[in-house]
């Protein structure tokens, strides 16, 4: 039933105006749907991500949104750290810290947080 369809990211956030700034400036994702006032949907590769705003936001401490950049893993943490961008750090079985990445064999990771608190991650994998 779902199986053949796409899903989407759906990240809820306190300040639409701040999050637009961080979403299309920050992580240069390109907008997509259409203009509403109450939320922005951003086109990621082949899915979707939608923001809007609620009382909630940044209540959730778990991951919202994953990126695999594949071979430009390095590139992408880079360009982050360069506009800004804090890091995450996590303490994890089996997993050590290179600077701001967390790897696992051949495995590479790093967590960073949007300015409502959401943790996104992006990976190698």
């Amino acid at each position: 039933m779902l199986a053949d369809r796409n899903a989407m990211a759906t990240i809820v956030v306190k300040d639409l105006a701040a999050a637009r700034k961080f979403y299309e400036g920050t992580l240069h994702l390109k907008k997509s749907g259409p203009e509403i006032r109450e939320a922005a949907t951003y086109e990621s590769g082949n899915s979707t991500i939608v923001i809007y705003e609620s009382q909630y936001a940044g209540t959730n401490k778990a991951t919202a949104a994953t990126w695999n950049v594949g071979d430009e893993f390095e590139v992408v943490v880079r360009t982050l750290k360069n506009a800004r961008v804090a890091f995450e750090h996590y303490d994890m079985p089996g997993v050590h810290r290179e600077g701001d990445i967390h790897v696992v064999g051949d495995f590479k990771t790093a967590w960073f947080k949007d300015p409502d608190g959401n943790i996104l991650n992006i990976n190698n994998g």
